[in-house]
């Protein structure tokens, strides 16, 4: 036991991290309440697709993990800008992915039509989330060393092409029982495809080159406000074809690297 009366009786450990500061390595205690509040927004969002594809609500699953990717973006950057990054904030940020860009669109998918296909549909479902538990572990170890281009398809990507593509079959009435073998072993393809390009070596470009804090031109906002009008058009087909055009720009800058070589 220990002889450390108030050790004993702690029911939780404060959190230290030893940081760096003016060159020197110091212990801080405590956690950063705004960038983890948003990973905890992002992480409940996960949380509820989940319960919305259970309930057969597709629609709503797919708006969550949009809502989870916007609040995915949001908290790293936040922390930059507010100078709040820790050790604690990348972990938990991985942990919360794994559940909303891992595990919550691979029961989207074998919900609304893999199921239909048998152990084929749950092998595939369970691929998703192993290759983006395994791309999140492979892009932790590589934070603070991280250059222009991602190593592997970003999960929230790959989530987002086969959540959004659920979510804009549904929103035609495709679900449940209209579900057919053809469309349902394509679904399959295209989940096993997107699983593989998040572990494989294909650069994806990361867009950390981009600073906020920077003033831009009056045409940006312009350019910003056409982006969300032609979201507003039909969102997950909109959605989905960005998802596939980001998804299709890493084999792409792959090819005219090895060309240069």
């Amino acid at each position: 036991m220990s002889d450390d009366p108030q050790e004993s009786l702690d029911l939780f450990d404060e959190h230290e991290e030893i940081v760096s500061e003016d060159g020197k390595k110091v212990k801080r205690k405590g956690i950063f309440l705004l960038p983890n509040l948003l990973t905890t927004a992002a992480l409940f969002a996960g949380f509820f697709s989940v319960i919305s594809a259970i309930n057969e609500n597709f629609i709503y699953a797919g708006m969550a993990i949009f809502a989870a990717q916007m609040l995915d973006g949001l908290d790293g950057r936040v922390a930059r800008l507010t100078n709040s990054q820790s050790l604690f904030g990348a972990q938990y940020d991985s942990l919360s992915d794994v559940i909303s860009f891992g595990l919550a669109p691979a029961i989207i998918v074998f919900l609304w039509g893999l199921g239909s296909i048998g152990q084929a549909g749950w092998v595939f479902s369970f691929f998703f989330v192993a290759a983006a538990a395994l791309r999140l572990a492979r892009f932790n170890t590589y934070i603070g060393s991280e250059d222009t281009f991602f190593k592997g398809l970003p999960s929230p990507i790959a989530a987002a092409m086969v959540v959004y593509f659920v979510w804009a079959m549904s929103s035609y009435g495709v679900q449940g029982e209209e579900v057919g073998r053809t469309l349902a072993i394509f679904t399959a393809f295209l989940t096993g495809t997107v699983s593989l390009l998040m572990v494989v070596n294909i650069p994806y470009y990361s867009f950390k080159e981009l600073d906020m804090k920077k003033r831009v031109p009056f045409f940006s906002m312009l350019f910003v406000v056409f982006i969300f009008a032609l979201i507003s058009i039909d969102p997950p087909l909109v959605l989905v074809s960005c998802a596939f055009a980001y998804i299709l720009s890493g084999p792409l800058i792959w090819v005219s690297k090895a060309l240069r070589k």
